[in-house]
């Protein structure tokens, strides 16, 4: 007569054993995603509120701390030992909700963007050049060359708001026009300017800033929702293999 609980049960310590495998993958998804996140974050962190790290942080920690609890599942299932493969079980149910939690963060902090962003902007333009801001200077020159925009809102706000650009003066920063390739001797950039960047800084730098918090949202729940499948297997086997040894 076909045992069917003993074969169920050896099907779910094979797929434990491949789930760990994937498992493991996981971990090196999140931890380049979070890396990622936080390389790219580290170019504006003048700009950025730090919970833009510590979810980027939490990304990074959640994805190392996988690589342990795969040791757990892996040496469960293959010795089927209930207690390892509880401790699996256990260890998945947290990560799970790190997870979910890192996907709410991401969510939150996406829809918020904008408004952190742009508190932040109107408040470091006011240190454009000034002493001591050297790398407030570098930052705003970065993301006026890399996002082709100039100003906040508008290249007006370098009129209203920074004390280096007068408001009766008509001069910008040269990083908000486009410096033609081989350009030699005295170069200006004002209002009037036919290379002058039309975007604002708001938008396109807030809309990158976006996408990284999108795909730290995105990775956090799609592996949240893929784990449940390792915490209902591991859950399956360890009652199993207790019951094995009770009916023993």
């Amino acid at each position: 007569m076909v045992d069917c609980n003993a074969i169920m049960r050896n099907y779910s310590r094979y797929m434990l054993v491949i789930f760990n495998f994937f498992f493991v993958l996981t971990g090196v998804i999140i931890v380049s995603v979070g890396i990622s996140a936080k390389a790219y974050y580290n170019e504006y962190d003048h700009l950025l509120d730090d919970k833009y790290f510590y979810v980027s942080n939490l990304v990074i920690s959640v994805g190392a701390v996988i690589f342990i609890i795969a040791f757990f599942g892996c040496y469960g299932a293959a010795k089927e030992n209930a207690c390892m493969t509880t401790t699996f079980s256990t260890l998945l149910i947290i990560i799970f909700i790190l997870e979910a939690l890192i996907g709410i963060g991401g969510f939150v902090l996406r829809h918020k963007t904008e408004q952190i962003l742009e508190q932040a902007l109107n408040d470091t333009l006011k240190e454009y050049k000034q002493n001591d801001t050297q790398e407030i200077t570098a930052t705003w020159d970065a993301i006026q060359r890399e996002f082709h925009c100039c100003g906040v809102t508008n290249y007006t706000n370098w009129f209203n708001s920074s004390s280096y650009f007068p408001l009766n003066s008509t001069s910008l920063p040269l990083t908000c026009c486009d410096i033609p390739a081989g350009s030699i001797g005295y170069l200006s950039c004002n209002s009037s300017s036919t290379t002058l960047h039309n975007e604002t800084c708001l938008e396109a730098f807030g809309d990158r800033i976006r996408e990284n918090t999108s795909a730290i949202e995105i990775v956090g729940i799609v592996l949240a929702v893929i784990q449940l499948l390792g915490i209902i297997l591991s859950c399956y086997l360890a009652k199993q293999i207790r019951s094995d040894y009770e009916t023993v």
